[in-house]
This record gives C-alpha cells, sequence and structure tokens, in this order.
C-alpha cells in the first residue's frame, strides 16, 4: 500500500482490490478516518485506471447501520447477542449432530477467488477433515 497525504489534510491510499482475484489497483480517498471515495488506480497495469461496481462502490457497507457487530444466536425464535464461545459452541455442536444423523455427505463448502491460495488450501483441508468428504467447489476457474 502506498499513502500520500494531500494538501487539505485527506489521505490518498493505494490498494490491490479485494473483490475479486484481478488485480485492479484502486485509490481510496480517506478523510478523518472514513473512506470518501474509490477509484482506479491509473498506472495499476492490470486494470489501467478501470475499476468495476463492486470496487469503486463496495466499501459503503463497512459504514451501515445494519452491519453486523457480534455474533447473534437463535432462541426461542429469536435472534440475540451472543459471545463468540457461545456462538462457535452452538455452530460445532449442530455440526456434529448434522454429521452424526445425514453422514458427511450432508455437507459442502463454496471457496472464493478473493481469497488467497493458502486460505483456499485451508479450506478444502477443512472439508476433508472436518466434514469428512471433499465436496468443495471454488470460482476459481475460468
Amino acid at each position: 500500500m502506498v499513502e500520500a497525504l494531500t494538501t487539505n489534510g485527506t489521505r490518498e491510499v493505494n490498494t490491490i482490490c479485494g473483490f475479486c482475484g484481478v488485480g485492479c489497483g484502486l485509490t481510496v480517498r480517506v478523510e478523518d478516518g472514513v473512506i470518501q471515495k474509490v477509484t482506479g488506480q491509473k498506472d495499476n497495469p492490470s486494470s489501467k485506471g478501470e475499476a468495476c461496481i463492486k470496487g469503486r462502490e463496495g466499501w459503503r457497507h463497512l459504514y451501515s447501520k445494519k452491519r453486523l457487530t457480534q455474533p447473534l444466536i437463535r432462541k426461542e425464535g429469536e435472534l440475540v447477542p451472543a459471545s463468540w464461545d457461545e456462538a462457535l459452541d452452538l455452530v460445532a455442536g449442530r455440526f456434529s449432530e448434522i454429521k452424526e444423523e445425514y453422514g458427511p455427505d450432508a455437507f459442502g463448502m463454496f471457496s472464493s477467488s478473493r481469497s488467497t491460495n493458502e486460505l483456499n488450501y485451508l479450506a478444502g483441508k477443512f472439508a476433508r477433515t472436518v466434514f469428512g468428504n471433499s465436496n468443495i467447489d471454488s470460482c476459481n476457474r475460468a
């Protein structure tokens, strides 16, 4: 990431878009710690100053009032705040119950081109060791 301070105190940060595997360059304009605008980075060899709608506008969800900030679990039909330990224990327990009742093929996993090779490898390893199957696919293929 390359950062430049502009004359009025805003910052412009050059980075790589994380929404797909193309590697488009983005320039992020930040004022008072808040993203104001994202544009394509002019000298990026992959995108040559262009950026798709996700790259230009995908940051807006960061500031949404609807964004979840803690785990929620369902109790008596209602979603209620929970600790991370409580939520993870619930998920692990349900995974075990489902696997016991329906077998390991009840699970599948979809990985992402936004992830690194290492994270995609770990997703496959997780499917094989935790789910007990190789039911994994990805949007990485062309």
